[in-house]
């Protein structure tokens, strides 16, 4: 029902094709901001939220941004819904913050195939023991050249995989989604 006071409610939800957000803010706490599919590109912008707060299957990229969770008992930063191991889509976290309360996952199978990379980005101590959940998925969760406290227990289990460049390089570029089209080089 609308307006019901502490149901589960989504902020925001992107589903067109060559979106690119720039200094905005999301606020919610489960299910914050939707990017449900097309290509998207999410620059300086603060993102908060509890549980699943980025979800979808969109093939975005997150560069500069603030991921500020407001978990009390559990969390989780994202949730990507690939379901077709061709499937280009995925989420790409560059030169990002991760702050807030936790103790939180920084990433979730939401699909069979769900894709999350965090590359450069700096992870408070908020970081659940193990980092990630893949519910038994065929998952890809990358991790490259992160810091911070929390950083130690996104690199906790086996299914997380620390890249070396090669295979950090194509979440690291905008050709990710294909940006060099459409986004121009004094945005990115």
């Amino acid at each position: 029902m609308p307006g019901m006071q502490g149901w589960q409610a989504v902020a925001f939800r992107i589903s067109g094709d060559k979106a690119f957000f720039s200094g905005c803010g999301f606020y919610g706490a489960q299910d914050t901001l939707c990017d449900d599919a097309g290509r998207h590109y999410f620059k300086e912008c603060y993102i908060e939220g509890s549980i699943d707060f980025i979800f979808g299957n969109g093939r975005s990229m997150y560069k500069d941004c603030e991921l500020h969770s407001i978990a009390t008992r559990f969390g989780s930063i994202a949730a990507q819904d690939r379901n077709l191991p061709d499937e280009k889509t995925g989420f790409a976290f560059i030169n990002c913050r991760v702050t807030g309360t936790g103790p939180l996952y920084v990433g979730r199978a939401m699909g069979q195939y769900s894709r999350i990379v965090f590359s450069y980005t700096y992870f408070e101590d908020v970081v659940a023991r193990g980092g990630w959940d893949d519910w038994d998925h065929d998952c890809i969760f990358g991790v490259y050249k992160c810091s911070g406290p929390g950083a130690a227990a996104v690199r906790g289990v086996s299914w997380a995989r620390e890249l070396d460049y090669d295979t950090a390089h194509p979440f690291l570029a905008k050709s990710f989604v294909n940006g060099r089209h459409w986004i121009s080089p004094t945005e990115a």
